[in-house]
């Protein structure tokens, strides 16, 4: 109940940050210029509404994600707040992971009103429902959980100007790293190999949520790949999670 309460009282004050709805409307505004975009171009429209609606759903979302997610520890401490929690029976660990699920429900909530009114939008215009976009909410998601945590991760040492430069270049990095996995044909030397390994192994390989251009092409995306790859989201999440705890825990507040 502890972390629910912290929970709750952060979603509240994210939805009441101005930034939240703004980043909201342009990631609405954006998907359904999509529309404009594709009668200026040559191909199937569909397949161009999609993709850069959901491009651009992808895009705000993750802006909502880093600039939300960069404040909530920091932003306690600063205005002394996290005193006042931490002086009630209440752990720094439920501290941490209340941020998180609050944080994740807001994400949850924004990320439903762009995928429906996107969804929406695609029936009006082409007459068919996809139900393949909900799972690229799903991954998509998944994918926001990770760089919540990441974000929770600097912020719980670092100021919001640094945490949001660091998590920016892990995410811009999660998007290139699975290259690392093709330096096996390159690399010749074996320790250069296993650098190679330990960063792609190392970093989060966020290209495994990237499921966009399967959905545009019709393409099947079989169980397995779904299954294996939110448990590897699950387990990264999960340990970033237990590594932002065992910082904040060691941390000394002034």
């Amino acid at each position: 109940m502890k972390i629910v309460a912290i929970a709750i009282n952060t979603f509240k004050e994210a939805v009441r940050n101005k930034i939240f709805y703004l980043l909201i409307f342009f990631g609405i505004f954006f998907s359904l210029s999509s529309r404009l975009i594709s009668m200026l171009t040559i191909g199937d429209t569909l397949r161009i509404l999609k993709d850069i609606g959901l491009a651009s759903i992808n895009f705000f979302s993750v802006l909502i994600a880093i600039f939300t997610g960069i404040n909530l520890v920091y932003k306690e401490i600063e205005k002394k707040t996290v005193y006042f929690i931490l002086s009630k029976p209440v752990k720094r660990r439920d501290f941490i992971l209340g941020k998180f699920l609050g944080l994740a429900l807001t994400i949850f909530v924004a990320l439903t009103i762009m995928i429906t009114v996107f969804v929406i939008f695609i029936y009006i215009f082409s007459g068919t429902f996809d139900p393949s976009i909900f799972l690229y909410f799903l991954f998509l998601f998944m994918e926001l959980l990770i760089i919540i945590s990441i974000s929770i991760l600097f912020s719980s040492f670092s100021t919001p100007i640094l945490s949001s430069i660091f998590t920016i270049i892990l995410y811009l990095i999660g998007h290139v790293i699975w290259t690392f996995s093709e330096f096996k044909y390159k690399l010749v030397e074996p320790l250069e190999k296993y650098f190679a390994y330990f960063l792609y192994y190392l970093f989060p390989n966020l290209e495994k949520f990237n499921i966009r251009e399967a959905l545009v092409l019709n393409d099947p995306i079989s169980l397995k790949i779904i299954l294996s790859t939110l448990a590897y989201g699950i387990f990264y999440v999960t340990a970033i999670l237990l590594i932002s705890i065992h910082i904040f825990n060691r941390r000394e507040l002034k």
